[in-house]
């Protein structure tokens, strides 16, 4: 089945709106993973507006009593997330463009028009991140031609970024961004890469999305799950996606 990996930026963006440490993004994972999810998400950023290095650590530690589940840390290798891998050494990285100021992240890699310098930069961060045990993972837009390219750097998957599909299906516009995606997913796997997904997936565009998609290994979800938490509880939500994810199989 696609596994579940919940974001937890938000209950961290929460917890930080006040000075009493709740909700706890640590306990929350916990209860996350008891209810069956297979992994934990965190990006860090460096204004810390959210997960905070601390929180790193501490679901770090946490994730040590679920050994099936798996850690994901995102964030741009050149804004600090060497460090946190190198110093907690999760399951996967995955390797996300996004500016210091960006609201959210709105884009991948632009693997074509990358210079030279910065092709060599971004191929000795993955170097960096399997020395350190991870698995590499690159945010990509559902562009085809873009994923051999993932793979001469280094990456073991890709990302993709579904925002543009959460808009299209919204609009009802679905079935020629799908086709997109499939595209996009299948020129993944000949290149010999893994496919993850996310951004704005949510229990109305998850499934449909895995239907066209069933080569996904990973989808990241953590806005609208957390979202959702709020009306069904957190439990209830992790299941509700769970289900989609094995409907989806």
């Amino acid at each position: 089945m696609t596994k579940l990996s919940v974001n937890v930026n938000k209950i961290a963006t929460l917890r930080n709106t006040r000075t009493l440490g709740i909700p706890s993004p640590v306990k929350l994972s916990g209860l996350i993973l008891d209810a069956g999810a297979h992994g934990i998400t965190v990006h860090p950023r460096p204004d810390q507006r959210h997960i905070r290095p601390e929180d790193v650590d501490q679901i770090a530690e946490l994730l040590k009593r679920y050994p099936e589940a798996e850690y994901n840390i995102e964030g741009n290798p050149f804004h600090g997330l060497l460090e946190h891998c190198e110093r907690v050494r999760p399951t996967q990285a995955t390797l996300v463009p996004d500016a210091r100021e960006a609201f959210t992240s709105n884009h991948g890699w632009n693997l074509v028009e990358l210079g030279a310098v910065e092709r060599q930069a971004l191929a000795r961060a993955i170097e960096t991140l399997h020395a350190s045990g991870a698995r590499v993972s690159l945010f990509v837009d559902p562009i085809a031609e873009l994923m051999p390219l993932a793979r001469e750097l280094g990456a073991d998957r890709v990302e993709l970024y579904t925002e543009p599909y959460a808009a299209a299906a919204l609009g009802a516009r679905s079935a020629a961004s799908l086709a997109t995606y499939a595209a996009a997913g299948r020129a993944a796997v000949d290149a010999g890469l893994a496919v993850n997904a996310g951004h704005d997936l949510n229990l109305d565009n998850l499934g449909p999305f895995l239907t066209a998609l069933p080569s996904v290994a990973e989808v990241s979800i953590g806005h609208a799950l957390v979202a959702d938490a709020l009306e069904l509880g957190l439990a209830e939500t992790v299941h509700r996606y769970l289900t989609i994810t094995s409907r989806a199989a």
